[in-house]
């Protein structure tokens, strides 16, 4: 018996099953009940949550969220031999646990989340197949409305990827466009390490939970343009701005200067804020552009 419920230890549940960790879908599987609690009451109180889980497994993390008070759990599997297992949870805890077996890269998550048990809010607690991992939280980062469908998230990352997402300029090796956007549309945060010997099959990396509350009024700025202005310069990171700006296709000076950008800054160098500058006055030199073409 499991310390969290009398559902059968995770171990016994994998055997039984035969859900054996395929790399191929980026599963490492968490059987140390208090490292799953650990995750599940950093993203509480959750008896008022509606909680979207992606990539559960044999669903240890689910029974955490479950056993903490979650109102609801949302789970998405791809893997059809972990849909038994739980279905198994789902009988245990009537009504809370819904089992969306499908790919979580082709999900509608705003569409999903209306979903959710009345009254609730949606929360987004994931331990993140890391194949998949910056794709999805690109996808949540970049929702068209904002404030977005969730009120947070709280997942898992390599810990490369988790310094990355969080990184400022004084953190230039791991400063990019992920963390421009991350920092832009919410504030980001590592709350704690995961060894590798946590998890089955161990990676060969430490992985890391990292929460990110969305900011109720970002710098103001379309994400359209934010998005290009960073991957333009963080494309060529070595170069400086006035060159590494030139696939924007606008006059490059002309939108530092408007900026008070130092043309001979670099990436790295720069806050988010003159990124969300650079992006609202690219917009408006290619409206400019758009409307003299027109004449």
């Amino acid at each position: 018996m499991s310390a969290i419920d009398e559902l059968p230890p995770l171990r016994e549940v994998v055997a039984a099953f035969g859900l054996a960790a395929k790399k191929s879908l980026g599963q490492n599987f968490l059987f140390d009940l208090n490292l799953t609690g650990k995750i599940a009451r950093a993203a509480g109180p959750l008896a008022d949550v509606t909680v979207i889980e992606v990539g559960p497994g044999p669903g240890g993390l689910t029974r955490a969220l479950l056993a903490e008070g979650a109102r609801k759990v949302i789970a998405i599997e791809r893997d059809e031999r972990c849909i038994a297992a739980l279905e198994a949870i789902s009988s245990h805890y009537p009504g809370r646990l819904e089992i969306v077996a499908a790919d979580a890269l082709g999900i509608d998550y705003p569409a999903l989340a209306e979903r959710r048990e009345p009254g609730t809010q949606v929360r987004i607690v994931a331990n993140l197949p890391y194949n998949i991992a910056t794709v999805l939280l690109g996808g949540w980062l970049e929702c068209a409305q904002w404030p977005p469908f969730y009120d947070r998230m709280i997942l898992m990352f390599q810990r490369e990827v988790a310094q990355r997402i969080v990184a400022t300029p004084q953190q230039r090796a791991d400063y990019g466009r992920l963390a421009v956007l991350a920092g832009w549309r919410t504030q980001a945060r590592i709350l704690f390490d995961v060894s590798p010997a946590a998890f089955t099959p161990p990676p060969k990396v430490t992985s890391s939970v990292v929460e990110l509350a969305p900011r109720a009024s970002p710098l103001p700025c379309t994400q359209r343009y934010l998005g290009q202005v960073a991957q333009a310069a963080f494309g060529q990171r070595r170069k400086m701005l006035r060159q590494s700006l030139k696939s924007l296709d606008v006059d490059t000076a002309a939108l530092l200067e408007r900026c008070g950008v130092e043309p001979t800054a670099r990436a790295e160098e720069i806050s988010i804020a003159d990124f969300a500058n650079l992006a609202r006055e690219l917009e408006s030199l290619c409206s400019a552009n758009a409307t003299a073409a027109q004449d």
